[in-house]
């Protein structure tokens, strides 16, 4: 499949859009769903640099919690990009169904299942990647979701709970037939959590036996790597997750080369210094003085990896406490090795 743009150019299949559920998005290249990570900020962040499609963190599938502060802020799609999708995890058939309206009701536009957590937080409620140990639960709240709302339903999930026992097949096939819209799978096991390699062959074979939307997710942290990726599993889109936290740019470095097939030069300190530092006004914007300093650290340590003395300027930056201080040392570091 190719399309080509605008001046007759032949596209990538990658960089062509793609259908979910009767919903377009821009391109196949998406932001992976992570909790404390791929919040309102990051995600426009993301989509700001060339990622087709971003899905919410994930809001755990209890009408208890939804009221609390972190999922306020998680469910909060103010200025996003279309289609939102808001992920939601649990265990029970009619909360989930109850989460998958709330969030319509709320502004998503798709809601995406996850069964590929491997937090242990998240297993020992039955939740995430331990699901896929029970398939007849599986079943029942895939059915559940999508019969709750007149939205696309996709699902987030991995090869298996354990390795020996991959029954991505049978969750794919029984999704498909539930009604899902699209699946994205991690190649590893729940056993894996993010150890070794990840492995594609399977991703392959589900792509190979539906007719819905498969994305292939795990590992993919270059242009390389998503091209490479993509031809061994035929897969119709790719999610990159934690190799874009500290350089959102992989998006338009990948989405470069699969136009150009030119290798785009790592940002200058000079760039990564406006990106950064915009970053964390948005973070400042959206989270307020107090949560906003402490949520952006993470994103600071990502960001100057690598930098000469960021060990030492990071312990520094840790031990401040208001978002102008915060920005002041930061700014201070960065234009310290331009």
């Amino acid at each position: 499949m190719t399309s080509n743009d605008a001046r007759g150019k032949s596209l990538h299949p990658l960089l062509t859009p793609l259908n979910i559920g009767g919903l377009t998005i821009e391109n196949r290249l998406i932001i992976a769903p992570m909790a404390g990570v791929t919040d309102n900020p990051f995600r426009k962040l993301c989509k700001s640099f060339g990622a087709g499609h971003a899905v919410s963190e994930m809001i755990i599938a209890d009408t208890a919690l939804y009221a609390r502060k972190k999922s306020l802020y998680r469910a909060n799609f103010d200025g996003e990009i279309a289609p939102i999708s808001a992920q939601i995890a649990g265990a029970e058939p009619d909360k989930l169904a109850e989460a998958a309206r709330y969030q319509i009701d709320n502004g998503a536009q798709i809601v995406d299942i996850n069964m590929g957590c491997p937090a242990k937080k998240v297993c020992r409620r039955l939740a995430g990647s331990a699901l896929l140990q029970d398939e007849d639960l599986v079943a029942r709240l895939l059915d559940a979701a999508v019969n709750a709302v007149d939205a696309p339903v996709t699902l987030k999930t991995r090869l298996g709970f354990e390795n020996g026992a991959e029954n991505i097949l049978r969750i794919a096939k029984r999704a498909e037939q539930a009604g899902i819209a699209a699946i994205a799978i991690h190649g590893r096991t729940r056993e894996d959590m993010y150890t070794g390699k990840a492995r594609y062959e399977l991703i392959r074979e589900v792509k190979n036996s539906l007719s819905i939307p498969v994305i292939a997710n795990g590992d993919i942290d270059s242009a390389q790597k998503a091209l490479e990726v993509y031809e061994q599993t035929g897969c119709d889109a790719v999610m990159i997750g934690r190799a874009a936290q500290g350089q959102p740019w992989l998006f338009r470095d990948i989405g470069h080369y699969l136009a150009t097939g030119e290798t785009l030069s790592a940002p200058t300190v000079a760039e990564i210094k406006q990106i950064v530092l915009s970053h964390l006004e948005a973070l400042y914007e959206f989270y307020g003085e107090y949560s906003g300093c402490r949520i952006a650290r993470k994103h600071i340590a990502w960001y100057t990896t690598g930098i000469p003395n960021s060990n030492a300027f990071r312990q520094a930056m840790y031990s401040e406490e208001s978002t102008a201080g915060q920005f002041k040392v930061v700014e201070a570091f960065l234009s310290a090795h331009e």
